[in-house]
Formats: C-alpha cells, structure tokens, sequence
C-alpha cells in the first residue's frame, strides 16, 4: 500500500504526467471536435452552466468532456505540486526572479483554470425582449427594471440613435442605474447587459442579450500573471546569455 501510494505521489511531481496528460486531453479535444457539430445538444451550451447541462445529457454524447473534466483536475494538482517541488529544490538560487517566474507562470495557468471553473458552474447566457416599464428576473435576488427607451428618428425614417435605461432592484430598492447604449453594455453587478436590437414601431421594444461570466475577472488576473512570467524568464534568460 505505501509502495502504491508513494508511486502515486512520485508520479504527481513529475513532468512526465504532465507531458501524458496534456497528450491525453489533446486526444480527447479531438474526439469532441468531431462529436460536437453532428450533436445538436451542444447547441444548448453557451445558454447555460456547463455542469448544469452536462448533467442532463447521455454520456454517449459528453464521455470526452467528463475525461477533459477528470484530466484538467489531475493537471491543476500536478501543476501545484511541481511548483512546489521546484521552489525547494531551487530555493537557494541567486537569481530570485529566474525562480518565482516559472511559478508566476503555473500560477496564472491555475488561476485560467479557476476562471473556467466558476464559469462552468455559474455562467449562463439568455436573450430576451422587452419593453419599457418591464421588470426582468435576474436571480433570486435581483431584477432589471426597464425605465426608459429612447430612439432617434432621422428624416429619413431610419433609426440614428438609441438608448435603453436600466435600474437593478432587489427587494423593492434601486441599487444601482444605468444606461446602454451603441457598443457600451452595461457592466454592473457582475453581469454583461447588451441590446442586440430596437423597434421604435408599433411599440419601443429592445432586445437584450444578458450574460453572467463569474470567470472573466479570474481569467484576466491569470492572463496578466501568465504573461507576466513569460516576459520576465524570456528576458531573464537573454540576459544570462549575454
């Protein structure tokens, strides 16, 4: 059993794993690349929380992404570990930023992967259409009011301009308001509300596309710290070379 089990361990701190994990899941993208379009389910994807959907459909259809799933938690344990590994071993390096710059690197990559995982359990896409004094659910806890629908008229009869205000309520009380306009979404509380189009006849209607993305923050702190790392070991190992 402790034979097994250091092993297992042993195998956690290797880069091997890592080069036969990502070989696998290369493997397993392809598969979906040619499950995916003859499916018609995945259609249903982006409008929902990935595990959400996931859980409703036959495993004929999701086997590589419950794989992709499985793999991509074996790869953020052995991401941590071999940076742990590493910093130990090296601990006693001179160059401190030739050190924590790969770690900077494993740490964006981890915090890519948090992003993905908040996303996967919470996001979720809908369109809808409204109309003025409308009040839409947005959780639980939260509805968008729709208080005002401005649209520009020119001379000749085409739409020139528009605006759409908002209020967040919750319990009765605004929180906070806002305006969208032409390429400016409103950005609050989280969410991405955009209108996608307006009909200033028979009546103003608009039609919003109201997105939740709790990834998108965690995904641009990884970003930033992956990029970060890069440039400092690119240019850290020039310099050494010199």
């Amino acid at each position: 059993m402790i034979t097994v089990l250091k092993k297992i361990l042993d195998s956690l701190f290797s880069l091997r794993t890592t080069l036969w994990l990502l070989g696998f899941m290369l493997v397993l993208m392809l598969a979906g690349a040619v499950i995916m379009p003859g499916e018609r389910a995945f259609q249903q994807l982006r409008t929902m929380p990935l595990f959400d959907w996931i859980g409703e459909q036959p495993a004929g259809t999701t086997w590589w992404l419950w794989g992709l799933i499985g793999l991509l938690s074996l790869l953020t344990v052995n991401t941590f570990f071999c940076s742990v590994e590493s910093i130990i071993k090296k601990r006693r390096v001179t160059q401190w930023l030739l050190l924590i710059s790969p770690q900077v690197i494993h740490i964006g990559f981890l915090f890519v992967l948090l992003a993905h995982l908040l996303s996967s359990l919470y996001a979720y896409e809908k369109m809808t259409t409204i109309y003025e004094g409308a009040l839409i659910k947005l959780d639980d806890s939260m509805a968008l009011k729709i208080k005002d629908i401005d649209i520009d008229i020119d001379y000749y009869g085409y739409i020139s301009d528009w605006k759409v205000d908002v209020a967040y309520v919750s319990k009765g009380t605004t929180i906070v308001e806002d305006s969208i306009k032409p390429n400016d979404p409103s950005d609050k509380q989280g969410l991405n509300i955009n209108v996608k189009n307006v009909r200033p006849y028979p009546r103003k209607v608009a039609y919003l596309q109201i997105s939740y993305e709790p990834g998108a923050r965690w995904a641009l702190v990884g970003g930033i710290l992956f990029m970060i790392g890069i440039v400092t070991l690119i240019a850290l190992k020039i310099r050494l070379e010199k």
